[in-house]
């Protein structure tokens, strides 16, 4: 994918030449409010990315995991100016559409990932792969958290199965498992990165197993469903993965995600 240059000479141009107003139910609002803050998010990471280009990156060429922490930092940062008054993008779409002002009081950050589940079908990237059986007492340590991983499957949308599968490649569902990257718990999560999902104590399984499957959610949306790019995002960072332009070439990164979809495909071929 080949990098996207940004040019704005007149930002409002865009915004003001067409008037629907065919919104009209609250629930129809709250969306176009939602996808209106979203777009504002995802220019202003694109314009922060734009930008950083221009130098050796935040954290310097050289720098071990800097690409990572990078992506990470104008994801977060976009979402925090789209919070506020942002750039007013958000508004002029809210405002052309509804003929209304965007709530002041709409917050970007309670908003629910959309479900990967409404958008992306897996079975169709996997098809033709095969399958891996997990070892029995791997799979008993992970039914455990059968309750923990439903609730997290319903609240960002990702399939149990793909969660199941992550923590099975990770941690073998090993609570206290820690690598030797000090990536720790089930969801195998570094400290920059539970920072950055508010996760408190990574040894939770609860607290890791929500976090893990935020970012794997996030990262599915990153990568328009892109199943085996998300997962190379999880492992490697999606930094590498934007550097690469996909998979990066790193082995332990191409074995993850066939391990990955290895599971997947196991478990979803026994439903």
């Amino acid at each position: 994918m080949n990098e996207i240059g940004l040019k704005i000479s007149n930002p409002q141009k865009h915004f003001t030449e067409v008037r629907v107003n065919s919104v009209k139910t609250e629930a129809e609002k709250k969306k176009l409010a939602e996808a209106s803050k979203q777009f504002e998010s995802l220019l202003t990471s694109m314009m922060l990315k734009s930008m950083s280009q221009t130098t050796e990156g935040m954290f310097g060429s050289e720098s071990y995991g800097g690409d990572s922490f990078e992506s990470i930092f104008h994801f977060e940062i976009a979402n925090k100016m789209s919070e506020g008054k942002g750039l007013g993008i958000a508004n002029m779409i809210y405002k052309n559409l509804t003929g209304e002002e965007l709530p002041s009081n709409f917050n970007l950050g309670e908003i629910r990932i959309r479900p990967s589940s409404e958008i992306f079908n897996f079975k169709d990237q996997v098809r033709g792969m095969n399958a891996i059986t997990p070892s029995s007492e791997s799979i008993n340590r992970v039914n455990r958290f059968e309750s923990i991983i439903d609730d997290a499957s319903r609240r960002f949308g990702v399939n149990k199965n793909l969660i199941k599968s992550v923590i099975l490649a990770e941690s073998a569902g090993r609570e206290d498992a820690i690598s030797s990257a000090n990536a720790k718990g089930l969801m195998q999560i570094i400290d920059s990165t539970a920072e950055y999902l508010g996760v408190r104590n990574v040894w939770n399984p609860r607290e890791n197993i929500l976090g893990g499957t935020k970012y794997l959610a996030e990262l599915l949306q990153k990568y328009n469903g892109n199943l085996q790019l998300a997962l190379a995002g999880y492992n490697a960072g999606p930094g590498n993965v934007d550097k690469y332009n996909g998979i990066p070439p790193f082995s332990e990164t191409r074995a993850y995600v066939s391990r990955v979809i290895g599971y997947l495909n196991h478990f979803e071929s026994n439903l």
